[in-house]
């Protein structure tokens, strides 16, 4: 049996991880759009020659693992010997990635002497790739509508770049010089990889960096199932519903049935919505992905992954399912769904692994598009943004206020300044939703306010959900209050609105988004007295949801009336 030191085994794990974190910083600092250079809509991985996770980039949690799926599928599409030294490869298929077509993703095989060694791999959001409406339609009803799909391509062959290729992509999309700009990131990318791991395997040789992995992804699977081993055996199960597909009104049912036996965990999402009409629909790629993050949350969280990760977990989706869905369904907002199933693997288990377990989020990135004609140059522009929102409180702390949701990880929101330089809107107010966050011993996460005030007619798209199920909350804590949209027209008409898809708006529109709370932990009443003065001083709770919710009094000095207080729980007790 090989061996290596326990020492060169370390230095080897946080390198490969160190590889991926420069891989992605060379993205976003590389990057033309401000969805990734901002937003950091990205996401970087450095593969071994058989396309298992050496490090990955902390980025989007969404893609856990997912990467790998790339390079596997098309190993068994053309064969191992179809990768050879200087090729590049270009994929976005929804259902051989699992995401949208926007996701892009870009693959390379690293060689060290005509052998193959590992593979640089990221995937990136490309603003437009050509649907029906820019940025990505609302309401789609098949895959054809949404874009160019592209099985794996060479964009790259014997190192030399396939121009027709690059420019059938930019003549697709209505924004083609970013689009080249993006790919070639991506492709910056991928090359600050290689050299990284050439660099790595000629220091230490390559016997010992394939030992090093061996060792790496053996202790990764003994972890995870002696972790997995410590949780009682049953079957748990949770649902909840989106509110809509974006195209009828019926809510969508996602179903979860966690089944813990010795050291496995086995997650069916048999008795969720066959795939629907709309894009809510997503590949099974992605789906597995989502699992990962659920289980990930749960088991060993603050170990990173790598090859040997998830090796207890399988996962099951009946074929033609919102989870499985089959060409030729519709996916552009695929990631909706798997918000609320992250959320639902953790309340599955939440009986029988409290300490660890969080109430629901405000459970989906709610974005905001809108696109046009820049009046200043009379340039097209197209802006996405997500929207953070509530976390679920836990037994011992407050659930996060304002913080992007949880497929999506280090994606963040756009700041102010660059926004309105980029794009014909003012933001003239941004701040805490009061009142948002379920009521709990431990409160659940406030969502956020934002106004925009538009300056140019152009059109407005919009994807918010889980207004129906909500950040719900855990062992006696209440649901977090869900979202909104408000329209205020410039002809003085005003409208709510969740979704919508190319919605034209006039100058001086101003549109204010809200976004959800999450759930709360444990009976609101027994919330500590001075945690609620403090909530309410920094405007998280206002004074009548103190009283309300919580049974606390508080005068108009900002102090606690305790008499008033423990008389009026008392009458709740």
């Amino acid at each position: 049996m090989n061996k290596i030191d326990p020492v060169s085994t370390e230095i080897i794990r946080n390198t490969f991880i160190s590889i991926a974190e420069d891989m992605n910083a060379a993205l976003i600092r590389s990057a033309y759009t401000p969805v990734i250079y901002e937003g950091k809509d990205c996401v970087v991985a450095l593969l071994d020659e058989k396309g298992d996770v050496l490090g990955q980039s902390s980025g989007l949690p969404l893609f856990l693992g997912n990467l790998e799926v790339c390079v596997k599928e098309t190993a068994k599409m053309f064969g191992w010997n179809h990768f050879q030294p200087g090729d590049i490869f270009f994929v976005n298929d929804s259902y051989f990635t699992g995401t949208h077509l926007n996701d892009a993703t870009i693959f390379a095989p690293i060689f060290l002497d005509k052998n193959l060694v590992g593979f640089s791999a990221s995937r990136a959001h490309w603003l437009d790739i050509g649907g029906k409406d820019p940025g990505g339609p609302m309401d789609s009803i098949n895959i054809y509508q949404e874009g160019f799909r592209w099985a794996p391509t060479k964009i790259h062959e014997n190192f030399k770049p396939r121009k027709d290729i690059i420019e059938f992509l930019k003549m697709n999309g209505r924004f083609g010089y970013t689009l080249e700009g993006d790919l070639n990131a991506q492709i910056a990318a991928g090359k600050t990889g290689e050299i990284r791991f050439l660099s790595v395997i000629k220091r230490f040789g390559l016997t010992q960096i394939r030992n090093a992995r061996d060792e790496i992804f053996k202790q990764s699977e003994i972890i995870e199932k002696e972790t997995v081993r410590k949780i009682k055996d049953g079957i748990y199960v949770a649902e909840g519903y989106l509110d809509n597909d974006g195209i009828t009104k019926d809510p969508i049912k996602m179903k979860m049935t966690v089944t813990i036996a010795g050291e496995n965990v086995n997650i069916d999402l048999s008795g969720s919505s066959p795939q629907k009409t709309g894009p809510v629909n997503c590949g099974f790629a992605q789906t597995i992905s989502a699992c990962r993050v659920a289980f990930k949350n749960l088991v060993n969280p603050k170990r990173p992954v790598d090859g040997g990760t998830f090796k207890t977990l399988n996962v099951s989706a009946p074929e033609g399912s919102i989870f499985r869905a089959k060409e030729p369904a519709a996916c552009q907002w695929y990631f909706s769904i798997l918000g609320l199933l992250i959320d639902a693997f953790i309340k599955a288990l939440s009986p029988v692994m409290k300490n660890y377990s969080a109430a629901g989020h405000y459970g989906d990135s709610m974005v905001f598009i809108l696109h046009g004609l820049d009046h200043r140059n009379n340039d097209p522009f197209i802006a996405v943004e997500p929207t953070p929102g509530g976390w679920g409180a836990w037994e011992t702390g407050d659930g996060a206020d304002a913080l992007i949701n949880n497929v999506n990880g280090a994606f963040k929101d756009i700041p102010i300044e660059i926004y309105e330089n980029k794009y014909p809107v003012t933001i003239r107010n941004y701040g805490i939703r009061k009142d948002t966050g379920g009521p709990g011993k431990m409160r659940g996460g406030c969502g956020l306010y934002k106004e925009y005030t538009v300056n140019t007619d152009l059109n407005l798209s919009l994807w918010f959900e889980r207004s129906k199920t909500t950040g719900w909350g855990l062992f006696n804590g209440k649901d977090g209050i869900g979202p909104n949209v408000n329209i205020k027209h410039s002809n003085g008409k005003e409208e709510n609105r969740l979704k919508s898809n190319s919605y034209p708006i006039k100058k001086g529109t101003v549109v204010t988004t809200y976004t959800g709370g999450g759930g709360g932990f444990g009976d609101s009443y027994d919330r500590d007295p001075r945690n609620v003065l403090e909530d309410v001083i920094n405007g998280l709770v206002s004074i009548e949801k103190a009283k309300k919710d919580y049974k606390v009094i508080i005068s108009g000095n900002m102090s606690i009336d305790y008499s008033k207080t423990n008389d009026l729980r008392s009458k709740n007790n």
